[in-house]
């Protein structure tokens, strides 16, 4: 008997799998069904339990309040900020997790630190700092949002490099592997999976940020939340928000399933040897690489 068939749920446990399966799926998408409804209504009167006028003025309404324009520049913020706090937050987390860093338990809180302090009063004390170096406030933003992804990346890498094992990496160097191919070969391929739940958390602090962009942006960086903000402070304007916050949600759940998408940790199976664990590539330069002794017999 196979482990898969050890593993398949049978009778009553598929049967209540499925159902909590059908309970969150309900319970995470009735919340969008109020925004829908909203989306499409030129007019909800109470006491109707349904639009009493449908249309697409909500669109076109959002469209007036600068809905692309906003979505645009928040997917490249965010894009930005997951591009520089993943790497750095895999550097930080290999580093703490190996012991190559003096003080580990001081470095740890400094980076979990961000997530401790209050928001609000962080910020204004930063944005001093910014202002007083003359730094752009749109790059002032990048800087303190990169920060603030930053212990929720150091975390999620670190627990991926809990469970690395170094040997893979030393056994492709006695190989014959270049720091290169271990890079590309065995060490990115085994993290993968991990970096990409650590980009996710970066892009989701970026995509959903409002405090930073609002007090260092200082007006020069409007992204999307701060459009459905002053959206939603005037009055009438409840189809444009629904439209608008239906929009913020596009970006976080294509991710979320591109996420879900990068599938197994990269690591070889448990029962193979370790030889055949090395990459092609790596193996025939270490076998052309192999010093031949002269003289020795088959």
């Amino acid at each position: 008997m196979t482990s898969s068939t050890l593993n398949t749920p049978r009778g009553p446990g598929r049967v209540i799998r499925l159902a909590v399966t059908a309970l969150l799926i309900v319970w995470f998408a009735l919340p969008f069904l109020p925004l829908v409804l909203w989306a499409f209504a030129d007019g909800w009167s109470f006491p109707s339990p349904l639009p009493t006028a449908w249309g697409v003025q909500g669109i076109e309404d959002a469209l007036g309040f600068g809905l692309l324009p906003g979505f645009a520049r928040s997917v490249l913020l965010g894009l930005v900020v997951a591009a520089i706090a993943t790497p750095l937050g895999a550097l930080a987390a290999r580093a703490l997790t190996f012991g190559a860093v003096p003080f580990p338990r001081a470095v740890s809180a400094l980076l979990l630190a961000p997530i401790a302090l209050p928001p609000f009063a962080a910020v204004l004390g930063v944005n001093v700092l910014l202002l007083r170096a003359y730094i752009p406030p749109v790059l002032g933003v990048v800087l303190v949002l990169v920060v603030l992804a930053l212990p929720y990346t150091t975390f999620v890498m670190r627990t991926a490099y809990g469970a690395y094992d170094l040997s893979y990496e030393e056994e492709a160097r006695l190989l014959g592997a270049t720091p290169s191919q271990v890079l590309r070969r065995v060490h990115l391929p085994m993290i993968a999976p991990a970096l990409a739940r650590a980009g996710f958390l970066a892009f989701l602090v970026a995509w959903s940020d409002y405090i930073v962009t609002v007090i260092v942006g200082g007006g020069e960086l409007v992204t999307l939340p701060l459009i459905v903000a002053g959206a939603a402070a005037g009055l009438g304007n409840d189809a444009a928000v629904a439209v608008m916050s239906l929009g913020a949600v596009i970006p976080p759940v294509l991710l979320l399933i591109s996420v879900l998408a990068v599938r197994g940790s990269g690591r070889p199976t448990a029962g193979r040897r370790r030889r055949s664990s090395a990459p092609p590539d790596i193996a025939s330069s270490a076998s052309s690489s192999r010093p031949t002794i002269s003289g020795a017999s088959a």
